[in-house]
């Protein structure tokens, strides 16, 4: 398995590691002490996650801001140095073909993807490059970024770095690690993004781990989201699904100009006629469910098929299973009960936390 800067560390300390569903190909820490612990430190301190096998494509050249700007779902001229948004790269019938953050820089734009799409959103751009005067660029392999969240996030990070600049997400905030420049990227008031590089990860996740951060393997991170009900790429989003059926409303815009899938999105937007949307569902056990486990209900004497699981996650705070799953419309309010694949669990919507 290929992935992290810290993956020699983790298998030194005899952790045991586990593939990214996103990314099956990158190992990562299933847990790093008590699962329970971490949570707790996710939920009320500062949560060290090892994202450092996340990818970053820089686009450059005088046309990258018109380029990209004609092509993604959200805003690109818009933004001003050192700031930006969640974005994609959809398909022309309007579905989710790439999710990532997009970044000005003075000399272009930074993507910052998931684990292993840096090279596959090159090809993808490269389709639409014609004679603009724009270049890629894979530079992931000199990024290892760090995500710090949780309500203490900002404080560890301050004890580090000193104190930083307020900043709306998202955003680069000036900052600097042993005597170096840091990539440091806000992406919330209680979330950021950090990276040293491969030659400085290992001391800056040291350093963090120094001031009462507390890192935070698979099991806790999958367990928060599936709580909150966000999509991971790759796994509840991929080209079968709308962006409005797996709530990414942030990365997309809808008083922007012409983009690739811009008609099909603003007729969703505009009539309706969404088949199914992303929804939380408590089970009834702890015991995992199988990605593509479909969702049943019994109506006027038929057993119909109303859904499709995408993640399974235990909750610490449900104390119980969670699963995220497509659900048709008309089936899609909190309480809602389904037969889960052949039965005879049960699986009931609940709100997201």
């Amino acid at each position: 398995m290929d992935g992290s800067p810290l993956l020699a560390r983790h298998r030194a300390l005899g952790l045991r590691l586990a593939a990214r569903p996103e990314a099956p190909d990158h190992a990562t820490p299933l847990f790093f002490a008590a699962p329970p612990a971490e949570y707790a430190a996710a939920r009320a301190g500062a949560a060290l996650l090892d994202d450092s096998d996340r990818e970053r494509l820089l686009v450059r050249g005088k046309d990258a801001a018109d380029f990209l700007h004609r092509l993604l779902a959200n805003h690109v001229k818009r933004l001003a140095v050192g700031t930006g948004n969640h974005n994609a790269l959809l398909t022309p019938k309007g579905k989710v073909q790439f999710l990532f953050e997009c970044l000005r820089q003075e000399d272009g734009f930074a993507l910052e993807l998931p684990p292993g799409t840096a090279r596959a959103l090159s090809a993808a751009l490269e389709r639409f490059h014609f004679s603009e005067a724009v270049t890629f660029e894979d530079h992931s392999a000199s990024c290892a970024p760090l995500t710090l969240e949780g309500p203490a996030a900002r404080s560890a990070l301050e004890r580090v770095l000193g104190p930083l600049a307020p900043s709306a997400p998202i955003a680069r905030v000036p900052a600097s690690f042993a005597g170096r420049p840091l990539a440091l990227l806000v992406l919330g008031p209680e979330r950021f993004r950090l990276d040293a590089g491969p030659e400085g990860v290992v001391a800056l996740w040291d350093a963090l781990v120094a001031t009462g951060a507390t890192p935070c393997g698979l099991v806790v991170r999958d367990s928060r989201r599936v709580e909150a009900g966000e999509a991971l790429f790759g796994v509840d989003v991929d080209e079968q699904v709308y962006p409005q059926e797996a709530e990414l409303a942030q990365a997309f815009a809808l008083d922007k100009g012409c983009y690739v899938g811009q008609e099909v999105v603003a007729k969703i937007d505009t009539y309706g006629g969404l088949n199914k949307r992303l929804c939380v569902l408590a089970l009834e056990h702890e015991e995992p469910v199988a990605r593509g486990t479909k969702l049943f209900r019994v109506e006027d004497g038929e057993r119909r098929e109303l859904g499709l699981v995408t993640t399974w996650a235990y909750s610490f705070a449900h104390d119980r299973g969670l699963v995220l799953a497509y659900v048709k419309r008309r089936h899609q309010e909190p309480g809602t009960e389904f037969e889960l694949g052949d039965g005879p669990t049960r699986a009931r919507i609940v709100p997201a936390r």
